[in-house]
């Protein structure tokens, strides 16, 4: 049976101050990162890394995101509480409750099948109701574009088309951007169908991004 003690919630209060030392500045952040359990998302063996400020194993070739990752790539989006998002790799689904806590309007597509059927579990037993899908994420999700954010939690060759097509303008995408060893978080702004702006920031290293305008 899953249990949020008071440790845990100690734990959380101390993650947040680490991040806080690593310059994560935005308290909508900074309260979702605390108010969500990531222990669980790991087996009760490895409790002592939950959190961590690190990534972890989550099987199937993927990980659980750094927090200060999480906190970084959440923060870059400006998020408002109407603002639709689309994130782009579920994955363990500890990114998207983040943002659920910002924003009820979050849609998340995950490639690989088990992962999907593991993620569904996770946010049933948490309370957590995103739009979830199961598909190649690399080509967005058209079906219910416009959003207003796009998040991509795996890292890219190239910027896909089709992900700056589906942002609205005045939206943002954040994107890390690189070869399979090192990727540069790009934050792209959308001025106009045609007009884009694009910061170059931190480096980091994510799992591929797969599918069609993704690693193949």
């Amino acid at each position: 049976m899953f249990v949020d003690s008071y440790r845990h919630k100690g734990m959380r209060k101390a993650l947040v101050r680490q991040l806080r030392e690593k310059g994560i500045r935005d308290e909508n952040v900074l309260r979702a990162i605390e108010n969500i359990p990531r222990h669980y998302f790991f087996e009760k063996a490895f409790l002592e890394h939950a959190y961590q400020d690190k990534a972890f194993p989550i099987g199937e070739g993927q990980t659980i995101s750094q927090p200060y990752t999480v906190a970084y790539q959440t923060e870059l989006l400006e998020l408002k509480p109407t603002d639709k998002v689309l994130e782009i790799g579920t994955g363990s689904g500890y990114q998207c409750c983040v943002l659920l806590e910002i924003t009820p309007n979050v849609y998340t597509i995950e490639y690989n099948q088990a992962l999907y059927n593991k993620v569904l579990k996770a946010f049933a037993d948490l309370g957590k109701k995103p739009f979830v899908f199961c598909g190649d994420g690399s080509e967005g999700m058209p079906a219910y574009a416009p959003y207003d954010k796009i998040i991509v939690t795996a890292g890219a060759p190239t910027v896909p088309r089709a992900l700056l097509t589906q942002l609205k303008p005045g939206g943002i995408l954040v994107i890390p951007v690189g070869n399979s060893n090192s990727q540069k978080m790009l934050r792209i702004r959308k001025i106009s169908e045609t007009d884009f702006t694009k910061e170059e920031l931190e480096d980091f290293k994510f799992v591929p991004l797969l599918g069609k305008s993704g690693w193949q």
